[in-house]
């Protein structure tokens, strides 16, 4: 785990640094950039709200899945230990 760690560490350091001599060497003025750069940024924080949604609908749908499969189960648990004690008794 921690060489895990270890490595998002230097990926995240490297993607900065990479980002930071983009911005050095960029062709656009700065208002340009900014501008680039608030757009990707806006365009990044959507993307991230529908994968986020996505992610909340499929959850919910699993859990009602989950919750059906469950009372299913135990209503095949009732109805065989009904079949049992009719079964014992007679």
């Amino acid at each position: 785990m921690n060489n895990n760690s270890s490595k998002v560490v230097w990926f995240v350091a490297g993607a900065g640094f990479g980002a930071a001599l983009a911005l050095l060497f960029a062709p656009q003025s700065g208002e340009e950039t900014r501008r680039y750069l608030g757009k990707k940024a806006r365009e990044g924080r959507d993307k991230l709200a529908d994968a986020s949604r996505d992610a909340l609908d499929r959850g919910r749908d699993l859990y009602a899945r989950g919750q059906d499969l469950a009372e299913d189960a135990a209503e095949m648990m009732e109805d065989g230990l009904d079949r049992a004690r009719r079964t014992f008794q007679s």
